[in-house]
């Protein structure tokens, strides 16, 4: 094969992936345009009915926006049709619910058209200034000459003096131009950005990892003891047996210093409170940078999570291996699940087969029977209607202060604080910081209902007997009332569970 046929036959290959079939077809933007508003940046599931739901409102929100080239059948449909094309998986998640994720081709995709939309970086001084520094930090760590390695290290420790005794001394302070921040910011949102595709990839690889393994029980032929020494050792060398796994161990092992991600989380807020930022970022790009630290520990646990369950595939066949396997009874049943496999991988999502598995019509000798008695049907009294105009006059904000918590507003507060680069400590700590009008007596009852459900959903403390702290609450009328609630910690979701308790 020559070069060119050979260059062809790779091109071909990178348009038969899922990328870049997504970008390549009809109604690309349409289907972009959806993905990107119902999971956002950090590709959280979506259960199933929901998702057809909010597909088939966006679709008649995009209708009425004048388009018409768009996918036609029901949100179901549409998302069956997705799967197929590996845009969409769908999985089930930690309760045993069904719930669908983008794929990594699928993010790919929203990453390069997230890139396209920004403001091209041209040629400047950064990028020529981030790739010499790259390739030097490189160099430094790479070389295997110790005398080469020595001197660069001490031409960097001698920059650095300088620069430090320079700024000692007192003399002028370099600022960055407008165009350099620019530069900067456009490259580390592109860093960022790529982040939840890399994820999305590894944590295939171990759903992939996962399927090879249960085919290859399935397909078992060998001594029970052989099995497990083979399986045990595959267990222990699954992150380095692979590529995937390889480049998630050392992003692993580099995240999960606790002195690191605060050193991240603190220059993040630094460049945020730059004086060029606020022209140079819009409220969506602060955002994306402000959450990088969050963004980071879902992908982590959403990869540790697959490992998971891929631990625990070798468990579950090892722990239930039986030393009688031979036997005709379970080798039939083995070729029972294994056809089984083969025909649902075959067939549509709809197709079902006639499997009698219960009698078909179960015989009762005696019903209980219970007869009506009149008493039960009698009416009750007429309530006779009052006059209006016996009501005394009320306004609405007198019905609202005399009413009961106020829960939307309460919620909007509550998830304000808990995405703040500086998030209030505990639950009475935000009540202190609300105006009079939300600090009333019944305010308190409805912050410790959030709670409760914060409690299930992300981990947030329940009250408990002690230590309590004041609540400061203002009634309707002006008046004041201390009261003694149980302390109730609203967790920091940049911190690991330690540091929660700690905290607390």
């Amino acid at each position: 094969m020559s070069e060119i046929a050979g260059e062809l036959a790779r091109v071909k290959g990178a348009f038969a992936q899922p990328t870049l079939t997504l970008l390549h077809q009809r109604q690309a933007p349409v289907v972009i345009t959806i993905f990107r508003a119902a999971f956002g940046r950090n590709n959280r599931p979506i259960p199933t009915a929901r998702l057809h739901t909010q597909v088939e409102e966006h679709l008649a929100g995009i209708r009425a926006a004048g388009e018409t080239d768009l996918p036609t059948g029901t949100g179901r449909d549409i998302c069956q049709r997705w799967m197929r094309g590996q845009w969409l998986v769908r999985s089930l998640d930690e309760q045993g619910h069904e719930v669908y994720t983008l794929t990594s081709h699928a993010q790919q995709a929203l990453e390069l058209v997230k890139n396209l939309s920004r403001d091209r970086a041209t040629l400047s001084e950064h990028r020529i200034a981030t790739i010499l520094g790259t390739v030097r930090r490189f160099n430094s760590e790479a070389n295997p000459d110790r005398t080469s390695r020595v001197s660069i290290l001490n031409e960097e420790i001698a920059r650095l003096r300088a620069e430090r005794d320079r700024l000692v001394d007192g003399a002028e302070m370099v600022g960055a131009t407008e165009d350099y921040m620019h530069e900067g910011f456009t490259e580390l949102l592109s860093l960022i950005s790529a982040l939840p595709s890399d994820f999305a990839r590894v944590e295939e690889r171990f759903g992939a990892i996962r399927g090879e393994i249960l085919a290859a029980f399935r397909a078992e032929d060998r001594p029970a003891g052989e099995v497990i020494d083979a399986y045990l050792a595959r267990a222990d060398a699954l992150m380095t047996a692979t590529h995937e796994g390889r480049a998630f161990e050392g992003a692993f092992a580099l995240l999960r210093d606790d002195a690191m991600v605060t050193q991240l989380r603190d220059d993040l807020t630094a460049l945020l409170e730059h004086p060029l930022s606020d022209r140079l970022l819009s409220d969506a790009d602060r955002a994306e940078l402000r959450g990088t630290v969050s963004l980071v520990r879902e992908g982590l646990d959403r990869v540790l999570s697959q490992r998971s369950r891929v631990t625990a595939t070798l468990k579950e066949y090892i722990v239930s291996h039986d030393a009688v396997r031979d036997r005709e009874l379970e080798q039939t049943l083995r070729q029972v699940e294994s056809e089984l496999m083969t025909w649902m991988a075959t067939t549509g999502p709809r197709a079902v087969h006639a499997v009698p598995l219960l009698p078909a019509r179960a015989s009762v000798e005696h019903l209980r029977e219970r007869f009506h008695d009149p008493a039960d049907d009698v009416l009750p009294e007429r309530i006779r209607p009052a006059d209006p105009a016996d009501a005394p006059p009320v306004s609405l904000d007198e019905l609202i202060a005399h009413g009961g918590p106020q829960l939307d507003a309460l919620r909007q507060r509550l998830d304000a604080t808990r995405t703040d680069l500086a998030p209030a400590q505990s639950l009475g700590e935000l009540f202190d910081s609300l105006e009079p009008s939300l600090r009333r007596p019944v305010e308190i009852f409805g912050l410790l209902h959030l709670a409760a459900d914060l409690a299930r959903e992300d981990g947030v403390r329940t009250p408990s007997d002690e230590p309590t702290e004041s609540y400061v609450a203002v009634r309707h009328d002006g008046s004041r009332r201390i009261f003694a609630v149980p302390r109730v910690a609203l967790p920091d979701p940049d911190l690991d569970p330690q540091q929660q308790e700690a905290r607390a």
